[in-house]
């Protein structure tokens, strides 16, 4: 698998198989078990960062991005080689106080077939469905919001490896990603998230990244215009 290849799509594909010196990475199987000091660490940095306003929106900025990061580690690889890292828990470690996009490293070294139900076995339940369990224990966040973020994360990969096949002419890295991700959306977690399930997603949720001073709509947003603040009405 190259690696070289795979961190040219763009900083979320990136992935690491040598730990930082020094370095405060720690595996995500801890994080998931109720180890919950890296995910808070991280919240308090996102937080800080944005100037969030309430804990829950910078959770879920902090949890888009992980979830981005997780989705494109897999689809990555099955788009471009057909086939994807192991990546299990125990594995995969992560900095906490690392700045975006998550920086993770691979200790692991198997490969698996690039399938959607690889990918959704490896991604969806081994990460997503712990992580946002994690978050949850954190504070009070909708999973709503939460299925939310991993459908557009999901969406964003897509987008992104869409926009390498074409500055690339590689149409059949393209194929392969939609194809995916129409498979991996056909699940009841992400099936109503949004739609299409494709490079044109629109989520049914939102990130809460407009209440950030300063913050405005993403590009898949549920809103058309940002809902007016309280403190803004008069």
């Amino acid at each position: 698998m190259d690696l070289v290849l795979l961190a040219s799509v763009g900083g979320f594909f990136a992935l690491r198989t040598t730990p930082v010196p020094g370095g405060g990475h720690r595996p995500l199987e801890e994080v998931y078990a109720g180890d919950g000091g890296p995910l808070a660490a991280r919240v308090d940095k996102v937080a800080a960062r944005l100037a969030a306003p309430e804990r829950r929106v910078a959770a879920s900025i902090a949890h888009l991005g992980l979830a981005a990061r997780l989705w494109s580690l897999a689809l990555g690889p099955a788009a471009l080689f057909g086939r994807i890292p192991a990546l299990a828990p125990a594995d995969l470690s992560w900095d906490p106080s690392a700045t975006s996009p998550d920086d993770l490293w691979l200790a692991g070294t198997a490969e698996l077939p690039g399938t959607a139900a690889r990918i959704r076995e490896e991604v969806q339940y081994g990460h997503l469905d712990p992580l946002s369990e994690a978050f949850r224990r954190d504070g009070a966040i909708s999973p709503q919001l939460l299925r939310g973020n991993a459908g557009s994360a999901l969406a964003g990969a897509v987008r992104e490896l869409v926009a390498f096949a074409k500055a690339h002419d590689r149409p059949d890295v393209a194929a392969r990603a939609r194809a995916l991700a129409a498979e991996l959306f056909d699940d009841e977690a992400l099936r109503h998230t949004g739609a299409p399930h494709g490079p044109a997603f629109r989520r049914r949720s939102c990130c809460l990244y407009w209440r950030c001073p300063g913050g405005g709509l993403c590009g898949d947003c549920v809103f058309d215009r940002a809902p007016v603040r309280r403190t803004e009405r008069r």
